[in-house]
């Protein structure tokens, strides 16, 4: 590798808004992010099913679908 062009490499702490922090390997030497793995919703299985749900019941509004039949 040549000299003096690369930047320098730390062992860096990640800390995320929900406490959660751990150490990854970066050119800063701490990193803070808004979500992380133990809080995203995809990662911890919580998604937001009532949302979800809204979608899907305006669907079956909107083309005339009933789930009572």
């Amino acid at each position: 590798m040549r000299e003096g062009i690369h930047p320098e490499y730390y062992q860096a702490k990640v800390t995320c808004n929900c406490g959660n922090e751990f150490v990854t390997g970066s050119t800063k030497n701490g990193i803070h992010v808004e979500i992380c793995s133990k809080c995203h919703s995809f990662y911890t299985g919580q998604q937001k099913a009532a949302s979800a749900r809204g979608a899907v019941d305006k669907f079956n509004r909107r083309y005339g679908l009933n789930q009572d039949k």
